[in-house]
């Protein structure tokens, strides 16, 4: 098993100022990253069976594992539903999440603290062509996860990240702010998280510089709950595959007084927990 390599000192005062860092190559892809792929591949192939699709695709090699998954959301857009569904329960990405390089990485970049993994915080994130309703927009990640004031995004793509596939969005430094006030409605169609809309979005990201870092299998990108980010618009011919999980703190004070609380994908309305951090 390879060694990884923890932040170093220059790259934790980059995580404290920025709440934002970039690990090229973290991953071995032999390693953790294809075994996730060729799960991906065999649901797909089990959902085209599922259906009476013939799966007539090529033999897996890593680069086509979504392979069959645009022709599938093309003919019938909830199979793609079932496959985001079923792919956060591949045992080679519950291994992932759960590596001890990223407890280490949370104590690293938090000294003192506890960590824990945010349930319902975990899966693997597909973000489709053209398709805005479930498009990330601006926000913290706090209010949608909740559990504790200090957390950490792991995200990792599974896929080349290209300007046209739409790379997420940063404000570094925002994170210095605390948790900014949201609206809990929307108009738009979208429900639970994805309805959370940040108060005074523009005046907010208008003061920091914006930055869309590219990344490839096997980087790892670390997220503070509180920097605001958003889902780049994927304007490719592929969807944007990535893995993402959070870690939190059973040390912080403020998920120490709610219990550690989860959000919406834990069934708990934001409001209950953060009345004062509502803005409708």
């Amino acid at each position: 098993m390879r060694e990884y390599q923890l932040p170093d000192s220059s790259q934790v005062e980059q995580f404290r100022e920025q709440g934002l860092l970039v690990l090229p190559q973290f991953y071995d892809l032999d390693e953790w990253i294809r075994p996730v792929q060729r799960g991906i591949y065999q649901i797909i192939g089990h959902v085209m069976d599922r259906h009476g699709i013939p799966d007539d695709r090529p033999p897996f090699n890593g680069d086509n594992f979504d392979s069959g998954y645009q022709q599938l959301i093309a003919m019938n857009r909830s199979w793609g539903g079932e496959i985001y569904d079923a792919v956060k329960q591949i045992p080679a990405f519950i291994r992932l999440l759960g590596h001890p390089a990223h407890e280490q990485i949370m104590q690293t970049l938090h000294p003192g603290c506890m960590p824990g993994v945010a349930a319902g915080g975990y899966g693997i994130r597909i973000d489709n062509p053209g398709e805005e309703k479930f498009r990330a927009l601006w926000h913290q990640e706090y209010p949608a996860q909740l559990r504790s004031l200090n957390g950490i995004v792991f995200w990792s793509p599974l896929v080349p990240v290209t300007p046209e596939l739409g790379p997420v969005q940063f404000c570094p430094g925002s994170h210095v702010e605390g948790p900014l006030p949201v609206k809990t409605t929307d108009s738009d169609g979208r429900s639970a998280a994805y309805a959370l809309k940040l108060a005074d979005e523009q005046a907010h990201i208008a003061k920091y510089l914006k930055i869309s870092p590219l990344s490839s299998p096997g980087d790892l990108v670390l997220i503070d709950f509180l920097v605001l980010h958003a889902s780049g618009v994927n304007n490719g011919d592929r969807s944007r595959w990535s893995l993402q999980f959070r870690y939190f703190d059973f040390a912080e004070p403020v998920g120490k007084s709610h219990g550690w609380k989860g959000s919406y994908a834990s069934g708990v309305d934001f409001r209950s927990v953060h009345p004062e951090l509502c803005a409708d």
